[in-house]
């Protein structure tokens, strides 16, 4: 017989950064605020880790930035991608009217357990690790909170579905998802380097071939991307032409590919890019990538998952404290996120579509850069677009959730 836990005010399942930020938001408004996290620790590697602009803004705006600043992190304040033998400027971000004028590159463990200390400090907040969510339960034909793996029951006002591109709770929820599609696939593997005084994040783009490196430190963190599906057609051709294609995308890594000795440690990555076109029910709603997966194209998913965090406590936090049924606010979450979403997905698709799919079909020997490439470097202050839509994005949230008086 099921266990039945005594109940909270907001039960958020998945403890990534849109699932954090709604427990800290929602846990500083004063509700019972209990988050649940299936993995023991946030340690999980080939994660994003571009923590943007408009991201620290709002932990200075709850007065939290120097504190996050002090957690392993490199700043970077433009992005460069070199093409051919060319190094193209894609982004600068000094002109943005923020104070942290850079990306934030943060191992995402690092980012989850500031924001989990930092809601730890409010009496409400339950963060509890090792927790999986296998199933909603129903009372009346609305979402009255959870079952777990170990056959407990958690009761919630609100259950928000914070669990991620598999999230089991919109399935189970019957949210209906469009897929929207995307042109590839990523093989994500880490190799070993020296430490470099500055950060060293860049991409290489190539007639087919693409890969991107984010600078961890110590090693390099690696996307190799390929055309979508061909993931059994790449393992089969060999390690060794592995080795070789990676070295071939990205000279720099040609003295470390003898590092890559099986495809243990090579992990695919199915590309997802689809949206809800319904984000709640009674008694639910999802926000981050359970609402909306996004590309790796801008690596802008965390930051639209906290932006959705974000609204939901702007729209729900103050009504819920005062007591106030949150079912009638629900689709005000969506339809004050649905637009930057659409949006940003429809950049994204106009990336693979432009940018993309045309590399990777393309024969090595072939070779202009892209168009947006070229303006980009003809004209530097065209670099202030990307760098405002990357760095702000669309409809940028502020925090305007209140603050209970403990």
């Amino acid at each position: 017989m099921a266990q039945t836990n005594g109940g909270t005010d907001i039960l958020i399942v998945g403890g990534g950064p849109a699932g954090m930020m709604a427990g800290l938001l929602f846990a500083r408004a004063g509700l019972r605020t209990t988050v649940l996290e299936k993995h023991a620790d946030f340690l999980r590697d080939f994660r994003g880790d571009t923590v943007h602009p408009s991201t620290l803004d709002l932990f200075d705006e709850l007065g939290l930035l120097d504190k996050l600043l002090h957690r392993p992190h490199d700043a970077v304040a433009r992005v460069s991608v070199p093409f051919g033998d060319r190094l193209y400027h894609v982004a600068d971000f000094g002109h943005l009217p923020v104070r942290a004028k850079f990306i934030a590159m943060m191992p995402q463990w690092e980012f989850l357990d500031f924001v989990a200390d930092a809601a730890r400090s409010y009496p409400h907040f339950t963060l509890r690790m090792n927790c999986e969510a296998v199933a909603t339960l129903t009372i009346a034909g609305r979402i009255a909170g959870i079952a777990t793996s170990r056959g407990e029951e958690i009761r919630a006002r609100l259950v928000i579905a914070a669990d991620g591109r598999r999230s089991i709770l919109r399935a189970a929820a019957a949210l209906p998802l469009r897929d929207l599609g995307a042109p590839m696939d990523v093989f994500w593997f880490r190799l070993a380097k020296p430490r470099t005084p500055d950060n060293r994040t860049t991409g290489f783009f190539a007639p087919g071939r693409v890969i991107a490196l984010i600078d961890r430190g110590e090693y390099w963190q690696c996307a190799y991307l390929f055309p979508k599906g061909a993931a059994a057609a790449v393992r089969a051709a060999g390690l060794p032409a592995f080795r070789a294609e990676v070295a071939r995308a990205a000279p720099l890594l040609a003295p470390l590919v003898g590092q890559l000795v099986d495809w243990d440690g090579i992990k695919l990555l199915p590309v997802a890019l689809d949206r809800l076109t319904r984000w709640h029910r009674p008694g639910l709603l999802a926000i981050g990538d359970a609402a909306h997966a996004m590309s790796p194209i801008g690596g802008v998913g965390i930051n639209l998952a906290i932006q959705d965090a974000v609204a939901a406590a702007n729209i729900l936090a103050g009504a819920m404290a005062a007591g106030d049924d949150p079912d009638p606010l629900l689709a005000r979450v969506q339809g004050r996120r649905m637009l930057a979403t659409r949006i940003v997905q429809r950049l994204q698709r106009l990336a693979h579509d432009r940018i993309i799919t045309p590399l990777l079909s393309a024969r090595p020997a072939a070779a202009a850069p892209p168009l947006a490439l070229r303006l980009l470097q003809r004209w530097p202050i065209l670099q202030r677009i990307p760098a405002r839509m990357i760095g702000l994005g669309i409809r940028r949230e502020h925090i305007r959730s209140p603050t209970a008086d403990f």
